[in-house]
């Protein structure tokens, strides 16, 4: 069970056999009662006790008490290991859709980012004549069309450094965008932090700047990044793991950075040991540009278009796998509390 963090109080493993665990992650052994019953009835009550008032520090975080004070309710052995073994079945017929589901998610994004590749990199016109771009695994771009480095098209600023001392409630301070404010390429409000200190005015973020996650625990969400198209009152910063690009060309370029070319450049900067995109690497990166204004706004555009059909598809099975994770849930709770009982 995770001890901390964004995931505090969630069950991830049943597991046999000898293992290691982080020293965030609490290990619970020797039970009196079947071990496979007591993972389902955990990992789904031991939630709403995270929900009804977790220990706050700067992360939610479970304390040992909490754990140890964690009432079970359950039944005879053998009553327990018939729950076991048919929520092993059911719940596995389950995985097995919603992983099948999850597969079809990811060629949609990925022929998402195939479609935007060819539109950034050969434009809209199959019977464009095309000339050598200069970089050799981009390879042909059409004639007209220049290579430029980033920091060529924009400028790049790192965030804000600030203290635990600095956050204060929403109507007393600035907003502080972070990671998790972008998500699917798009700004989100759902996870918040304010701060009042003094604000650099460059580091105040103005529309159309691209925020961009620099720097972050997970390797998968390096490089992830959202326009700002509404600034509202004004008084809104980010955080300094992240990074704004400001530029005349926002539309444009945040295409080619959801495209292969940002992709490629990702996985050269890392290491075994840091996660990090920085402002210098980033504004060396050299990208085809279409310099036609015209034809940078058809294939915006395009994009707009082609990319809002795809994410349609993309929201539908998304729906999809969260009405069958709440059914899982709910025969989970039907079953470890004795609402249903095993026939």
């Amino acid at each position: 069970m995770a001890g901390d963090g964004a995931g505090a109080g969630r069950v991830f493993h049943h597991a046999l056999g000898k293992y290691a665990v982080h020293q965030r992650v609490y290990r619970l052994y020797n039970f009196k009662v079947n071990s496979n019953f007591l993972f389902y009835y955990i990992s789904n009550l031991f939630p709403s006790v995270m929900d009804k008032g977790s220990a706050q520090s700067t992360v939610p975080s479970v304390r040992l008490p909490m754990l140890l004070n964690f009432e079970v309710c359950f039944p005879p052995l053998a009553e327990q290991q018939r729950i076991a073994d048919f929520l092993d079945e059911k719940c596995g017929e389950i995985d097995s859709i919603c992983s099948d589901i999850q597969k079809q998610i990811d060629i949609l994004n990925d022929y998402k980012k195939s479609v935007i590749t060819e539109a950034v990199t050969k434009g809209l016109n199959p019977k464009a004549k095309l000339k050598d771009s200069g970089i050799e695994w981009i390879g042909k771009i059409p004639e007209g069309w220049v290579t430029r480095r980033l920091k060529e098209l924009g400028k790049v600023r790192n965030g804000l450094t600030y203290s635990p001392t600095d956050i204060c409630d929403s109507d007393e301070g600035y907003l502080v965008l972070r990671s998790s404010n972008i998500k699917d390429g798009k700004l989100s409000f759902e996870d918040n932090v304010f701060v009042s200190c003094r604000i650099p005015h460059e580091l105040i973020v103005q529309k159309g700047d691209i925020l961009i996650c620099s720097r972050n625990g997970s390797r998968k969400l390096i490089g992830k990044n959202a326009i700002i198209e509404d600034i509202g009152n004004g008084r809104i910063t980010y955080g300094a793991f992240m990074m704004i690009f400001r530029t005349k060309y926002p539309k444009y370029i945040y295409y080619i950075l959801n495209s292969g070319i940002f992709s490629y450049y990702l996985g050269s900067f890392f290491t075994s040991t840091i996660n990090q995109l920085t402002g210098f690497d980033f504004g060396n990166m050299a990208v085809p540009f279409c310099t036609d204004d015209e034809e940078q706004k058809a294939i915006a555009d395009y994009l707009d278009e082609k990319c809002s059909e795809i994410d349609a598809t993309i929201a539908d099975k998304q729906r999809q796998l969260e009405t069958l994770d709440e059914y899982k849930k709910s025969l989970i709770f039907e079953y470890v509390t004795g609402k249903k009982e095993v026939s």
